[in-house]
């Protein structure tokens, strides 16, 4: 069953947690100077330790964009990875929510992805499928810098970890760029829900540390999960104080999204985020009794490219997209 069809904890806040480790092997340049022949080499040593142990291999010169981006949109695999141009592929282990990235940035980046707030499971996650390449593979590591990464950013532990959280009431105060800058004074960075470069949409941010050199992996992991905490309890605060006509307009809007989502004939991506982000709100609230776990899986299977490649008859242009997403919208929230 993959991540986003599981009940998570603290799911009325948090979509999900993801830790992600870089390593690079010692016998190969970067991939920024690697040949396609000695990509291929790296696909293949690595692909059989993991073939060997559960994974499924996706060729990415083998698959179409929509698949590539279906991909992303499952947290599987980074745009940055859908665009390579390099041999590269994907190893799945989707019942265990683990995913290797080959060729991507680094040689190797590997990933565990979590529904609700998770980061020590997601983190021993992603330590198993680490340890189990580690001991067949020379990883490229300096007792001073830690391991080599082919962005220095990356440098140290090479471990991203992230937070995905739902905060409609705390964007809506326009408290988000304080929040953002107080973040960023402790290693974090707060983000659009897919990472660098994405926009934000109804409420869904990430965040990440931004740290990995001169820091361990527990205490980015304790940094990052205080500030996750600590976000969750503001936007709890904020709609537990909602009384009066706070109240009823939030209890409009919530209705008035149900009331959209129940009736429309089409509904773009944006608006389907945002509506489904003040659900989500309302179901903490007791506005309504949609469960949780069908709202996050919408997020991603009504995204544009998850949408089309599982459609019995692919929508030919976007209008067409619109009207079967709000269909699959109402049958998985109303059996309609």
């Amino acid at each position: 069953m993959s991540w986003y069809h599981i009940p998570g904890n603290e799911q009325d806040t948090v979509i999900s947690t993801h830790v992600r480790f870089a390593r690079n092997l010692t016998a190969y340049p970067f991939t920024s100077r690697l040949d396609a022949p000695r990509a291929r080499e790296i696909v293949s040593c690595v692909g059989d330790i993991l073939e060997k142990n559960g994974f499924s291999r996706v060729d990415f010169s083998d698959i179409s964009r929509v698949t590539a981006q279906s991909l992303v949109e499952k947290h599987y695999a980074s745009p940055l990875f859908a665009r390579e141009s390099l041999p590269h592929s994907l190893f799945l282990n989707e019942p265990c929510n683990l995913s290797v990235m080959v060729c991507e940035e680094d040689h190797v980046r590997l990933q565990c992805v979590l529904p609700g707030l998770s980061l020590k499971d997601a983190y021993a996650g992603a330590g198993k499928i680490e340890a189990l390449l580690d001991g067949e593979l020379e990883f490229a590591f300096d007792g001073h810098l830690g391991y080599l990464t082919a962005c220095p950013s990356n440098l140290g532990t090479a471990m991203r970890a992230s937070v995905v959280l739902c905060i409609p009431l705390l964007a809506a105060g326009r408290r988000v760029d304080a929040l953002a800058l107080q973040l960023d004074q402790q290693g974090l960075l707060l983000r659009g829900m897919f990472g660098e470069g994405s926009t934000t949409t109804g409420g869904l941010y990430r965040i990440s540390n931004r740290m990995t050199l001169g820091i361990s992996e527990e205490d980015i992991l304790e940094r990052l999960g205080n500030a996750a905490d600590s976000l969750i309890t503001a936007e709890r605060r904020l709609r537990e104080s909602l009384s009066g006509v706070e109240l009823d307009r939030i209890t409009d809007r919530v209705r008035r999204a149900e009331g959209i989502l129940r009736f429309a004939h089409t509904l773009s991506t944006a608006e389907m985020i945002s509506l489904l982000t003040d659900l989500r709100m309302g179901a903490s609230l007791g506005l309504t009794n949609i469960r949780v776990e069908v709202l996050t899986a919408l997020l991603v299977e009504a995204m544009p490219a998850t949408l089309t490649s599982g459609a019995v008859t692919p929508p030919k242009n976007d209008f067409e997209r619109d009207i079967l997403r709000a269909a699959t919208v109402q049958k998985s929230l109303f059996g309609a």
